[in-house]
């Protein structure tokens, strides 16, 4: 099964950036600025963005830790990461790593902040709860995990298609995601915090650990 979702991601690679776009009427790009922002981010500090993707937010990052920082970004496909390769200038602070966000290849607490954008629904069953131990382990005493996300759709068509997404992580998963989304983070984090996007078709989900 992880290998058909490897293959699906590999080939939705080609479409993914604007499928997202259409989604959350985002086409300026302007979600990605908005979510650099909140992270709180310094110059020299260290970023992980985790089901990376094509990338899309690293250069955002980027730009609030600059070149004294770091950027790295994670994904299982291998034909996300290479999209992403073709479209990021050269830096070297940014780094775009093969690996399961289930177990990140990190040391514990050397990042200032960990991003997921539209991502972290596509996680199925426990890998959603290992993945959130994961970024506990890695971030920095008080610093954030961020996760942006499509909100319920009020399109009906659209809204149709979101629930069946939710529906991939299985049914018990994808109910306490609808039903109890905070409840589940704050089993990892001492803070949650819901903001809207200024589209109004995603939200972030502001995260701090203890410390």
């Amino acid at each position: 099964m992880k290998r058909f979702r490897q293959r699906y991601y590999d080939y939705f690679s080609c479409i993914y950036d604007r499928f997202v776009a259409l989604h959350s009427t985002d086409r300026g790009k302007g979600l990605r600025y908005f979510l650099a922002d909140k992270t709180g981010l310094n110059k020299g500090d260290k970023v992980l963005d985790i089901c990376t993707g094509t990338g899309s937010l690293l250069s955002f990052l980027k730009d609030k830790v600059g070149a004294e920082g770091l950027v790295a970004g994670v994904d299982f496909s291998i034909g996300m990461l290479k999209a992403g390769k073709s479209k990021i200038p050269h830096h070297d602070n940014i780094y775009l790593i093969l690996a399961d966000v289930a177990y990140l290849p990190f040391k514990n607490i050397i990042f200032d902040a960990v991003t997921c954008s539209h991502a972290f629904y596509e996680l199925k069953g426990l890998t959603q709860d290992y993945c959130l131990y994961e970024i506990v382990r890695v971030l920095k005493p008080g610093r954030p995990f961020l996760m942006m996300e499509h909100d319920v759709p009020k399109n009906f068509l659209i809204r149709m298609l979101f629930y069946l997404r939710l529906l991939s992580m299985g049914t018990k998963k994808a109910l306490e995601i609808l039903r109890h989304e905070r409840e589940l983070l704050m089993r990892y984090f001492r803070s949650v915090e819901k903001i809207y996007t200024p589209t109004g078709r995603s939200k972030v989900m502001i995260c701090r650990g203890r410390g």
